[in-house]
């Protein structure tokens, strides 16, 4: 069985597989190797405007590879990280169709993304805890801003293991679905949307975001804005979609 990122552009969404079928898709190095070449191929192309990142059935990602773990050092977990990191600093939207297990390094890549949606096999297990071992690449920042503090020591501390329905029920994931059919569906669609704007425009918004995310106040977030906002007035995007809509308008 080959270890592969497949990678599928549709309608301006780029659809990556991540697939170790001998490891329910483990993240180990080849993997996320692999994984961050695909994500920097569909950020360099120009007609990608977003992501979805899911698994090869019926896994979406069991974890990081244990042999490889066994023998790690900080440089090796680095390169291990280094697949969903991509993904937490890709400047496109990211969205993880969870289709099965999400586990300990699985369940990180899920949280890099900017949205989740649940398959009805989806389950989200921290297990690091379990295993004796210390979580790493980030996990508890990304996990407590998912599902706040009580939320994240709950599933960390105590292992406390989400279905697809709790999951939804805690803000873990954005909306869950009855058949993995409709979840990739569903997962395409909302992409689509992002991959609809402006590439420039989703790009500069999702990075405000980020910074407006750590705002002392309204106001400094409303300072932040203005510039940005002031900039894409002026846009030809703007100028355009404006037009378009007030010829539509103006048949009604």
């Amino acid at each position: 069985m080959t270890t592969e990122v497949r990678t599928a552009v549709t309608d301006g969404v780029a659809l990556l597989t991540v697939s170790n079928p001998a490891r329910r898709n483990a993240m180990n190095l080849d993997l996320a190797g692999r994984l961050v070449a695909a994500v920097d191929a569909a950020v360099a192309d120009p007609a990608v405007g977003a992501i979805v990142v899911t698994g090869e059935a019926p896994a979406f990602s069991a974890g990081g590879d244990l042999g490889e773990l066994q023998q790690a050092d900080p440089a090796q977990l680095r390169r291990i990280y280094s697949g969903f990191l991509a993904l937490a600093r890709c400047p496109l939207p990211t969205l993880a169709a969870v289709n099965g297990a999400a586990v300990g390094a699985g369940l990180n890549l899920a949280l890099a993304c900017d949205v989740r949606l649940a398959g009805p096999g989806a389950k989200f297990d921290v297990r690091f805890m379990q295993l004796g071992l210390h979580p790493g690449g980030g996990f508890t920042w990304m996990i407590e801003r998912a599902v706040g503090t009580q939320g994240a020591k709950a599933m960390t501390l105590f292992g406390d293991v989400l279905d697809s329905a709790e999951a939804e029920r805690v803000g873990l994931v954005w909306r869950r679905y009855d058949t993995d059919e409709a979840l990739l569906a569903g997962a395409l669609e909302l992409a689509g949307r992002a991959a609809a704007a402006p590439r420039a425009l989703i790009e500069t918004t999702k990075a405000t975001m980020g910074v407006t995310a750590g705002a002392l106040s309204h106001a400094e977030a409303t300072e932040i804005e203005v510039r940005a906002q002031a900039a894409s007035v002026h846009s030809e995007e703007f100028k355009q979609r404006v037009t378009a809509l007030q010829a539509r308008i103006a048949k009604r």
